[in-house]
Parts: C-alpha cells; sequence; structure tokens
C-alpha cells in the first residue's frame, strides 16, 4: 500500500522538488564546509544530478519545441558564468572557487539527444543527410572541447596580457563542452543513456548502477558513487508530469548558490 502510495505522488514535480531540496543540503555543504558543515548533506547531494538528468531527458521526449529549450539552457548558462565571475569579484569563500552551471551539462545532454534522435532517423528511413548531419552534431562537444584545449594553450604564454588571458578565459568557459561543464562527460552522456532507454526504466537503473561502479572504481575516496541512490526516485517516478513550475529552477539555481556563497563569504 505504502509502495503505491510513493508511485502514485512521484510525478516529475513532486521528484524535481525533492531534488531541488537535497541540492540545497549540498551546496549548503559546498559553501559552508569549513565552518563544520556534516559531510551527509554532500552525500544525499549526490542523487541530485543524475535524476535532474534522468527527468530532463524525459521532459526533452515531450518538449513541443526544443531549440527554444536549448536556446534556454545556453543562455542560462552564459548567465551563470557572468554571474559566477561577478559574484567571485566582489566576495570570496575561502579556497571554494564558484563554478557551478549545470545548465551547460543539459544543454551538452540535450545536443547528444538531438544528434542520436538525427542519427535514428537517418538509418530508419534511410536519410544520409540526417545521419551525418546527426554525427556531426554528435561529435560537436567533443570538438568544442579541442578547441578550448587549443585556446587554453595560449593561458601558458608569458606574452599574454592579463585582460587577453581573462576575456580566452571567458571564451574557453562560454563554449559548452565536455570538458568545463559541471558533471563532465559522464553527466552528459549518462543523460544521453536516460534517454535512449527511457521506454526501458530497467535499464536507466542498471546504467546508472554502472556508471556509479565506474566512478567508485575510478576514485574510491569520493562519495560520488553515491549517486547509484538515485534509482530509488528514478524506480517510482510514474511518467506523470504533474503542477507546471518551469521557470522555478531557473530563478532558484542561480540564485541559492550566489545567496549561500555570499553568506559565507560574509561571515567567514
Amino acid at each position: 500500500m505504502m509502495l503505491q502510495s510513493l508511485k502514485k505522488i512521484s510525478n516529475a514535480m513532486n521528484l524535481k522538488i525533492l531534488a531541488i531540496l537535497l541540492m540545497f543540503l549540498n551546496h549548503i555543504y559546498e559553501m559552508f564546509g569549513a565552518f563544520g558543515a556534516p559531510m551527509w548533506l554532500t552525500m544525499l547531494g549526490r542523487v541530485v544530478f543524475p535524476l535532474f538528468m534522468f527527468l530532463a531527458a524525459d521532459s526533452f521526449y515531450y518538449t513541443h519545441n526544443r531549440k527554444a529549450y536549448l536556446k534556454r539552457l545556453l543562455f542560462m548558462t552564459w548567465f551563470m558564468i557572468i554571474g559566477n565571475m561577478i559574484v567571485s569579484q566582489f566576495f570570496t569563500n575561502g579556497q571554494v572557487g564558484l563554478a557551478n552551471n549545470a545548465f551547460g551539462a543539459f544543454f551538452l545532454a540535450g545536443v547528444s539527444i538531438c544528434a542520436w534522435d538525427l542519427m535514428v532517423e537517418g538509418m530508419k528511413e534511410k536519410k544520409l543527410y540526417s545521419f551525418w548531419k546527426g554525427l556531426g552534431l554528435f561529435h560537436l562537444p567533443i570538438l568544442l572541447a579541442l578547441l578550448a584545449l587549443f585556446l587554453s594553450g595560449y593561458l601558458a604564454s608569458e606574452n599574454i596580457s592579463p585582460l587577453m588571458v581573462q576575456i580566452i578565459a571567458f571564451f574557453i568557459m562560454a563554449i559548452p563542452n565536455i570538458l568545463v561543464v559541471e558533471g563532465g562527460d559522464v553527466m552528459v552522456y549518462l543523460g544521453l543513456f536516460f534517454y535512449i532507454f527511457r521506454r526501458h526504466r530497467m535499464a536507466q537503473m542498471v546504467t546508472l548502477t554502472l556508471v556509479s561502479l565506474f566512478v567508485y572504481l575510478t576514485d574510491p575516496t569520493s562519495v560520488q558513487w553515491m549517486m547509484v541512490f538515485a534509482v530509488i526516485p528514478m524506480y517510482f517516478y510514474n511518467g506523470e508530469k504533474g503542477r507546471d513550475m518551469k521557470l522555478f529552477f531557473y530563478i532558484f539555481y542561480p540564485a541559492h548558490i550566489y545567496l549561500l556563497y555570499i553568506l559565507a563569504s560574509l561571515l567567514g
């Protein structure tokens, strides 16, 4: 009976609210770790990114305007890059760098999803143009990463002015690529696999479990492997949208990060 009740209330909106609450706890640890914030806050927060990716992959399938969705994510990526620079210019929180920007990862996951659909369409309907267009789009984040690496080589030059260093660094961050986005390529392609297996919940959960195992084997000292526990809300997700609060996350995400960072800076 209890499991049925959980399934009934586990729509997209309620899972987003759960993820937002856990994200808030995680960022408390991030900003106030030096003040003695307990480790369990960030342990709980490990489920946030994969859970949001899971929901984003689902909503990306149902959205009526993918271009508008991607534009919104790209604009928010740029907004947070500028916001991070401005806040960091006036406030300092010890050794904590202000680099939070999950929008870039969601944007690249969306690009990869569009590329996948184009390739699938090209193979099913024998449209070579669609297939090659999708293949090119799929490799775009990697090519942009190579461009970012090329530009970063200039930062080591002794003859470059400090202003040019800032311009190049901003340009590198402004190009969404798998090297600079929060969560890295792991989260981007996890979002793609969530989309590919969107009709097979068990396959999605197995994928997350395998990725979590890989993360643990790569770095056993990190708590990032605990993102595997996102399979619990994923299991109970009923596929319903729930109440529409589309703009809330776009406002809350940067606002709470900047407020916590500034508060920690003032206290520290």
